[in-house]
Parts: structure tokens; C-alpha cells; sequence
């Protein structure tokens, strides 16, 4: 398969890498596949109901995502079981890596929620990724991580994250 076509039926596994180790991986259906941007869908893949307080990602709910080989960030579209949108959850990560029938991602702990309605934007983890140390280690990645926050919640403010996707 090309890094251009995507073929509907095609399974990839996606490997989120947080901290050195792998925090979770899980199958997804490659939707399409640019080159650049890398779009799947999966079914919540947590265990159980993960309640946040804004949203609650729950069996049944289906995330469509998107990475991208030259942005910071991944951008989830949350749906409920019945097709209802729930928002939108932003992962700050190094660029995407796909590998064959992998995409590998390393999450920077940063995030940003986005409600159905455009209305709550808000960033999470923050003080988890001060205490992460990556400012000290890597202070390009740690400024990088901050910037590609910046962008998505001044996209996500002004006209919505739809038209990134």
C-alpha cells in the first residue's frame, strides 16, 4: 500500500508510547493515509468507563483520529455508541511514525478537550507535564509540545477544529 491510498479494509495498530513505554496499543481501520496525515477509527479502547468530569469515554464510544507526520499533535473526534458527538480530545505528541501495519505515537502529556459545541476548551495535564521533565531533557520537544498546545486551542476558539480535519 501506498503512503497515499488507504484500503478501507486495512487494519493498522496504533502504540501510544508515553514515558519510554508502551501505554496502549489497539487495532484501528485505517480510513485514509496522505502521506502526511494518517486518519483510523476505533472503538474506546480504555478499560471500562473513564470518567473526566467534562466527558465520559464509555464501551461504545468510537474515536476517529488523525495524526500527522509533521505536527506536534492528534486530534480525536468522540462519538457515543448511537453516532452523538461528543467533543474532540487533542493529544500533543511527537509527529506520527506508521511502520507497515503500525502507527506509533509518543504522547507529550499535554492535552486539550473540545466540546461538541465548540463552547469548553480546555487544557489538561499541564502540571503532569512539568513534572515530567521534558523541558530539561529535551527542551526543543518541551517547546514544541507548548507551541502545537497554543495552535489547537487557538483553532479550537476561533473556528473550531472541523476545519483542520
Amino acid at each position: 500500500m501506498s503512503a497515499n491510498s488507504a484500503d478501507a479494509a486495512a487494519e493498522l495498530e496504533v502504540v501510544l508510547v508515553k514515558a519510554g513505554r508502551t501505554k496502549i496499543r489497539y487495532p484501528a481501520t485505517l480510513l485514509a493515509d496522505d502521506g502526511t496525515r494518517v486518519s483510523v477509527r476505533a472503538p474506546w479502547a480504555g478499560e471500562g468507563v473513564r470518567d473526566f468530569g467534562f466527558v465520559r469515554f464509555e464501551p461504545g464510544d468510537v474515536f476517529t483520529e488523525h495524526y500527522w507526520r509533521d505536527r506536534w499533535y492528534a486530534v480525536k473526534e468522540v462519538r457515543a455508541g448511537d453516532g452523538t458527538l461528543k467533543g474532540w480530545y487533542c493529544d500533543i505528541t511527537r509527529p506520527a511514525v506508521r511502520s507497515g501495519a503500525e502507527l506509533a505515537v509518543e504522547d507529550l502529556d499535554l492535552d486539550l478537550w473540545v466540546s461538541a459545541d465548540g463552547k469548553d476548551v480546555l487544557r489538561l495535564d499541564e502540571d503532569e507535564f512539568a513534572a515530567s521533565g521534558l523541558a530539561d531533557r529535551d527542551p526543543g520537544a518541551a517547546a514544541a509540545a507548548r507551541s502545537a498546545l497554543d495552535e489547537l486551542e487557538a483553532l479550537a476558539r476561533a473556528e473550531g477544529l472541523v476545519g483542520l480535519l
